[in-house]
């Protein structure tokens, strides 16, 4: 996956809701592995949930995990599985870094953060702006709906975007994507 010896870093979005035993946490956590185990390094927004079980994986298998936190949140610190943790000051902030970190997105199901997060590197790429040349990548079904509505109003943006049933769909993806 290093392309000049330079790791390939996948920035996950997803809820910060998920428990341990919903399945979003554990598609999170397979991620995480994979990702690890595929020579991927791993960023996400560092706190819990889906963030938390991303990490976790991708530590356990012996990975980098990239927490990119937020104070304005007044969370305190990233969750334990953070490697390198990279604080901002605004939501804004951090966006704008994990995006400038990927070199790829996933993208799980959550809220509206995740659905924040979505549209500003689809937009980007839909427009051919900034990252117009990083995978995006949907995991599950939770955003079925979405594309199949994005796809009435404007066929050609779901162009942009790819659909992954299972996390090692996403993987497969990305490997054939570097």
């Amino acid at each position: 996956m290093a392309k000049n010896n330079i790791t390939k870093i996948i920035t996950v979005f997803g809820t910060s809701k998920a428990k341990s035993g919903d399945s979003v946490f554990e598609i999170a956590e397979t991620l995480g592995r994979l990702l690890a185990e595929n020579g991927f390094t791993l960023a996400n927004g560092g706190y819990g949930g889906t963030m938390l079980a991303g990490a976790k994986g991708a530590v356990e298998a012996g990975g980098t995990v990239i927490g990119v936190t937020c104070t304005a949140f007044k969370r305190g610190k990233a969750n334990e599985y953070v490697t390198k943790e990279i604080s901002t000051a605004s939501l804004e902030q951090r966006l704008g870094k994990l995006i400038e970190l990927g070199d790829a997105y996933i993208v799980l199901a959550g809220g509206t953060g995740t659905l924040l997060e979505l549209a500003d590197v689809w937009e980007h790429k839909n427009k051919g702006f900034a990252n117009a040349d990083k995978p995006i990548i949907l995991i599950g079904a939770f955003w079925r709906p979405l594309l199949e509505m994005m796809a009435a109003a404007d066929a050609d943006s779901v162009l942009h975007v790819e659909h992954a049933e299972t996390a090692e769909n996403a993987i497969d993806l990305l490997k054939s994507a570097f």
